[in-house]
Formats: structure tokens, C-alpha cells, sequence
């Protein structure tokens, strides 16, 4: 096992490159990659860096030039043997060859385009623009770099014993929600840490610690790096950006209302099973499921990401069950903010009425909260969006209105389409 608190002292993290392959990616992010590259393939989009904690000034605390060097080593990145080998003959969510043909053919000569850095006061401005399928490939290592990038600042200054115990407490956090974890009965979780993580090999270290603290519980990662170095599976399925840039491309109110749904028609006739998992909240849960085609009630799930999650999660169960399907029989999964006590909360409210899982996110990977002054190792909000689809402003509203963003015309001109009203403002973790 690697001694990270070592490695870094030695060199300083010049010898290791923040993102070490194409694959160091979320498995959903390639799923939706091959449905868009399908079914969207002209669509231009323009992705953009959005710091939402202010006060984590990126300009000052991480240099350009480090920064440029990070991407452009990100721009040399191309498929290896094995992981086209991995991508084209492993088998995910029980089905062979998920990925086809003509898709791994354009991915393996795929170099990520080119991107605009500027710095503004005290952040950064990034963004992305060019084809849909090439683009949105560079939010989870743009943001993964950020991150790392925000972490080395502070260990930079730090002694070698001061690293040390900075990692030894680490770890023995991250065991302690293990161990706290263990005695919840029929408990599935996975790792979601990969955009907001503290580094590659903190979120190897931590995917380790589950699969041998939790065994079976464990369900995998969704870094495919990491699945396939370690052997496990790749875990995910799709995310706010198909719907946010199909709404984006409706040419009227009428097509604007049927965007989220036209998104799992073409999900629907590409995937089955595991992969059938609903993302309602990007305009509103209620209304969103109110107005659902009936054959959405015979998805696999429902996957919940802002809002109140026990709210959110008894909708989708009334829901269900309005539609005349056994909610015992279905999956909610639960993804937004999570740590240990949230974690058993939901469990307990939930692990009755239906079959509830967990996709834990940066409080697994990146939780060195209180560790240093001024707690400058403090995860924070830090996004990467689809913000701009064909020359129109994309808008994404959620279930809690501090993660909405878009113009504040399209916003209310959204809100009137989608029939979502007053909403309670919840903070956001991260």
C-alpha cells in the first residue's frame, strides 16, 4: 500500500500527475458520453468551472501556470491497450460489451479539446466548448484538478511529520465511519468521490478501506480507474446534464416540458435493469414525477441528489405507489451530502419501505475537516456545468433553490413551464 504521507514529502507531487488517464472518470460520465454520442452527436455545449463557496479564493491559493500544466497534461491523455481492452470486454451491470463498436473506435482516438483559462479577481474562469460528447468529458478531471490543485497549497507548507499525522488522522477517520457503519443490516454503498476527492491516491486508499471494512456492503466505485485496477465494479448511470441540455434545445414551452422525458426515452432504449434509474430533480421532483409518462413507473429506481432526502424519498414512494407499483420492489438511492449519521438516518427510515442504497461522495474522499489552520483543507462546493447548448443558456433549478443556476429570466421562465413553486432553501455541503 502506498505511504501517501511520504510520497508527498518526498517530491513535493511533481512526479504525480493529478489525472492519470481518461478513465480516471466517473462511470456515468462515460454511459452518457455513448447515449450523446448516439443520439446528440452535432450538439455544440460550453462547460464552465462555478466555484459556489465564494470564499475559497482558487486565483490566489493555486498558480496558473501549475494549473495550465495540469490540463495540458489532461489534453495528452489517451486510451491505453488495457483500458480499451477493459471498456470493450468487461462486463457492467451484468450485461457484455455495454459499450459499442463505433463508440470505443471515436473514444480510443480521443484527445480532449482545447480550453480557455482567464483569471477574474480572485477565481478562475475555465471553461470548455466544442461537440457534447467531447467536452462534457473534461468536468470530473477539470474538477478533480481544481481540488487536488487547492489541497497541495496547504500541504506544500507542511513538514513531514506534520504530514504524517495529517494522514495517519485521516485514515483513522475514514475507518471510524467504517467501523460506525458496519451494523447497519442489508447496507449498499458505493464511492461517488471522484470529483471532489483530495487526490487520486487518497481515493484509492479510501475505496480500499470500504471493500475491506464492509466487504459485501461495498457495492464499488464509480472511478473506473480505480474499478479496474482493484478489480471491482464500476458503478453509476446518468446525471442532471442530459436533461439540463435537452431542455436547453427545446424550441418552445411546449418541447421544454417534454425535454426531461424525451432524455430517458433514448436512456430507455439503450440500457435495462441497474442502469433504469430515475434523476427527477432537476426541475422539480413533485412535478416532475406528477406529470411522468406511466412508463417510468416500471424504472428500476429513483436516485435522489438535492433537496430534503427524506422528503424526496417518501414522493417517490406515494408515487409508486399512485401508479400502482410495490415501492419493496424498487431502489432509492441517496447521494447528496452524505456522512454517517445522514447515512443511518435514511437507513432507518427507509430500509423497510424499500431497497434503499447510498452513493457517498466527498465526505468519504476528502474529509480532512478541522485538520489544519483555518481549516484550509475544508472540502467545498466546486462544479463544473453544461452552461450554454447551441447558443442557449441551459438552466438547472433542483429541488433546493441554492444549487439552481441559469439566467434569472430563464430560471423563472423554467419554473413557470415546470409548475414549481415556493421551495425551501437547504445549504450546500458541498
Amino acid at each position: 500500500m502506498v505511504d501517501i504521507a511520504t510520497r508527498v514529502w518526498n517530491h513535493k507531487w511533481k512526479i504525480d500527475p493529478i489525472v492519470r488517464s481518461l478513465i480516471d472518470t466517473d462511470f456515468y460520465k462515460l454511459l452518457m458520453c455513448q447515449s450523446i454520442f448516439r443520439n446528440k452527436p452535432d450538439t455544440q455545449v460550453t462547460f464552465s468551472l462555478i466555484n459556489r463557496s465564494k470564499h475559497v479564493p482558487l486565483a490566489k491559493l493555486i498558480d496558473e501556470g501549475e494549473l495550465r500544466e495540469q490540463l495540458d497534461h489532461i489534453r495528452s491523455l489517451s486510451l491505453s491497450r488495457g483500458e480499451s481492452t477493459w471498456l470493450r470486454g468487461n462486463t457492467f451491470y451484468g450485461k457484455r460489451q455495454m459499450f459499442r463498436p463505433d463508440f470505443m473506435e471515436w473514444f480510443e482516438g480521443l484527445r480532449l479539446p482545447p480550453y480557455h483559462l482567464e483569471r477574474k479577481g480572485d477565481q478562475y474562469e475555465l471553461t470548455f466548448e466544442g461537440k457534447w460528447h467531447e467536452v462534457m468529458l473534461w468536468e470530473i478531471p477539470a474538477l478533480a484538478t481544481l481540488m487536488e490543485l487547492r489541497g497541495r497549497s496547504v500541504l506544500n507548507t507542511m513538514g513531514k511529520f506534520e504530514l504524517q499525522v495529517l494522514y495517519a488522522r485521516a485514515m483513522t477517520r475514514v475507518w471510524e465511519k467504517v467501523e460506525a457503519l458496519r451494523d447497519i443490516p442489508d447496507l449498499s454503498i458505493a464511492d461517488f468521490g471522484t470529483r471532489r476527492r483530495h487526490s487520486f491516491l487518497w481515493q484509492d486508499w479510501c475505496v480500499q478501506a470500504m471493500s475491506e471494512g464492509l466487504g459485501q456492503a461495498f457495492t464499488g466505485t464509480s472511478n473506473c480507474k480505480i474499478a479496474m485496477k482493484r478489480e471491482m465494479e464500476a458503478i453509476g448511470t446518468n446525471a442532471h446534464e442530459l436533461p439540463m441540455v435537452y431542455a436547453a434545445l427545446a424550441e418552445n414551452d411546449d418541447a421544454l416540458f417534454q425535454a426531461p422525458y424525451d432524455v430517458l426515452s433514448d436512456w430507455h432504449d439503450e440500457h435495462e435493469g441497474n442502469l433504469r434509474i430515475i434523476l427527477p430533480d432537476t426541475y422539480g421532483s413533485q412535478g416532475f414525477l406528477d406529470n411522468a409518462p406511466d412508463w417510468l413507473a416500471g424504472w428500476t429506481g429513483i436516485r435522489i441528489d438535492s433537496g430534503d432526502p427524506a422528503t424526496a424519498a417518501g414522493i417517490a414512494i406515494d408515487w409508486w405507489k399512485a401508479r400502482g407499483e410495490d415501492p419493496r420492489e424498487k431502489r432509492i438511492i441517496f447521494s447528496d451530502g452524505l456522512d454517517v449519521t445522514k447515512i443511518r438516518e435514511l437507513h432507518a427510515m427507509f430500509a423497510d419501505k424499500t431497497s434503499v442504497s447510498f452513493g457517498w461522495g466527498t465526505l468519504l474522499t476528502n474529509d480532512f475537516r478541522g485538520f489544519v489552520p483555518d481549516d484550509a483543507l475544508s472540502p467545498f462546493s466546486l462544479v463544473c456545468k453544461a452552461v450554454e447548448a447551441n447558443g442557449k443558456p441551459t438552466v438547472k433549478l433542483s429541488d433546493n433553490p441554492n444549487k439552481a443556476m441559469g439566467p434569472q429570466e430563464e430560471i423563472a421562465r423554467y419554473k413557470r413551464v415546470f409548475g414549481v413553486g415556493a421551495q425551501e432553501r437547504l445549504d450546500v455541503v458541498v
